[in-house]
């Protein structure tokens, strides 16, 4: 068969049924090759290779499995970074198969020529430029298993166009799925293992010493779906559950013991349980700057216990007390079972005191708090996974929406991609059609990516887009406001976008409220089966509250 069947054929192995992308001329190939698999692929084209590599996040990120994108060479491939980057920023796995140019035109500046291993090299697990293409399928194995073993993240596939079209005889029932793969553990992964296990006990003993302990959880618990696991473990030690921004779904926000998002945009209660606390058990979370604020000044007075599959990430950004190494399931079952049960009902009682009481938000106001909670009762929680943008209405979400244990929130954490929302939400809905799918955008965002609005219309996708339109860049202004004295630098945006004719230019159902009474209108009326557009006009001098000041201490929160 030819090299571009040979891709299709693997990726069918691989368990792939949908996969994203953009045609080009060094992928022309293999898109020739998937005209003939459309009854075991579907192919979404998005409007830009970006939104395509956004798409298969959000179908990795939602449905568990690995995201597939096609992309040609050049610029389509220097499209894609941004995408590529986002991926490896959350560990989501991706493969990510490029065009290039012949092999005999490598190296010359040739037509849409680019090195995209070189310029991807810092941004994926491990990137391949195919040389022969006898090595492909192993490659392609090889790319599945990279993405998806350890911390997951995204692999780029480089493969010249004359492979594509070069005949190789090809046994298929001689592919091994990655999912069959039985690599052995090296000695480096053995005795990480070992040495785990041998700390086990020294960390359980910490937690019973404890007198005020809280447990911060990052995306690595639903990164492995491990939501049970942790509900029990915090059960047992009778301990809070703070969450980082991407951890958020780990634990039901209902749950007496979940205390939501903690650090830069967290309660004042999570701030200050993490900043009083003499332990921290840290599950799958990489203390990242937006967290812990100044490092000297982090839960100074708390021992911290770390677990992570990532051993890089160990003792990173905050000395941990014990280290503990491996997959999730693997050391919180085995901490499960070492663990006495705690009552820390004084020590949930005070961090209760904590709550700021002070500040109240009119409950007629038109406010992102009330647009929200409007947003859940009509759509609820138990069905609904919430994907956003990056900016203000990204941190209210995670303040607000009472996020289901599960895959409920998908965002751009680590880089904090503007425009990441809507080619994410497409992934989402495609990933877990099952599911109502919420995109929470803002106008500055939402101008950056909006033209994957053609994507849902064509592939009738029911979701409901929510933008908060303040004419602002508005976390920019935020800081300015803050930190630069009001000096609004190229921040207020008074531009002349109607959204509502933009929506309605691609057939989707566009509203528009200034006030509740007009949403809660809308959202009377809302019908789920089709897409759906609500722009809410804000105050752009509504904020993100509490803010802790960058690199500065937790309890130095700003309220209002």
């Amino acid at each position: 068969m030819q090299g571009a069947n040979l891709i299709i054929e693997c990726l069918i192995k691989e368990g792939v049924t949908t996969m994203f992308g953009y045609p080009g001329g060094t992928v022309i190939p293999i898109y020739d090759a998937l005209y003939d698999y459309t009854n075991k692929i579907k192919h979404i084209r998005t409007s830009h290779e970006q939104g395509a590599v956004h798409a298969a996040d959000g179908y990795a990120r939602t449905s568990g499995k690995t995201g597939v994108c096609v992309i040609t060479s050049g610029p389509g491939a220097t499209n894609a970074v941004t995408g590529i980057a986002t991926a490896y920023m959350d560990s989501s796995p991706l493969v990510i198969i490029s065009g290039q140019v012949g092999t005999s035109l490598l190296g010359k500046d040739t037509f849409q020529e680019i090195d995209i291993t070189g310029v991807t090299y810092s941004i994926t697990k491990h990137n391949f430029l195919v040389r022969k293409l006898e090595d492909l399928p192993n490659i392609i194995r090889e790319a599945f298993i990279i993405a998806n073993e350890g911390r997951k993240g995204p692999v780029l596939i480089d493969i010249p166009k004359n492979l594509q079209v070069t005949d190789l005889d090809y046994n298929m029932d001689d592919y091994v799925p990655s999912c069959q793969n039985k690599k052995t553990k090296d000695e480096f992964q053995i005795k990480e293992e070992n040495e785990t296990k041998s700390k086990l006990q020294g960390a359980a003993n910490l937690i019973k010493q404890s007198q005020r302990p809280i447990i911060y959880a990052g995306g690595g618990v639903k990164s492995v779906d491990q939501y049970k696991l942790l509900k029990e473990f915090a059960q047992k030690i009778n301990t809070p559950v703070l969450n980082t921004l991407m951890g958020l779904g780990g634990i039901d926000r209902a749950n007496p013991l979940s205390f939501g998002l903690v650090g830069m945009h967290g309660s004042r209660e999570a701030n200050l349980a993490i900043s009083n606390s003499d332990l921290v058990i840290s599950i799958g979370a990489r203390f990242s700057d937006r967290v812990i604020g100044n490092k000297d000044e982090f839960a100074k007075n708390a021992k911290v216990i770390q677990i992570d599959i990532d051993s890089s990430e160990m003792s990173k950004n905050i000395q941990a007390e014990i280290e503990l190494v491996g997959d999730l399931s693997d050391v919180l079952s085995g901490l499960l079972e070492k663990v006495e049960e705690k009552d820390n009902t004084a020590w949930l009682k005070e961090i209760d005191g904590f709550k700021d009481t002070g500040h109240k938000i009119d409950e007629k106001a038109f406010h992102p708090k009330n647009i929200l909670e409007a947003f859940n009762k009509k759509l609820g929680s138990k069905n609904t996974t919430v994907v956003t943008d990056v900016g203000q209405h990204q941190m209210w979400t995670a303040q607000y929406w009472q996020f289901e244990e599960g895959r409920s929130y998908i965002t751009s954490g680590g880089l904090g991609t503007m425009g990441f929302g809507l080619g994410g939400a497409i992934g989402t809905k495609l990933g877990t059609p099952e599911k109502n799918v919420l995109l929470v955008t803002g106008d500055g965002s939402f101008k950056m990516n909006c033209n994957e609005l053609a994507t849902v219309a064509t592939q009738n996708l029911p979701i409901v887009i929510l933008l908060f339109n303040n004419n602002a860049l508005g976390m920019v202004r935020q800081w300015q406001n803050l930190f630069s004295d009001k000096r609004y630098s190229e921040t207020d945006i008074y531009d002349k976008t109607d959204y509502i004719m933009l929506a309605n230019a691609y057939g989707i159902e566009g509203h528009k409220a200034q006030n509740l009474d007009e949403l809660n209108e809308i959202l009377g009326s809302l019908i789920l089966d089709k897409p759906v557009f609500v722009e809410c006009k804000i105050d752009h001098d509504i904020n993100v509250f509490p803010i802790v000041p960058p690199n500065d201490n937790l309890l130095n929160l700003i309220c209002n």
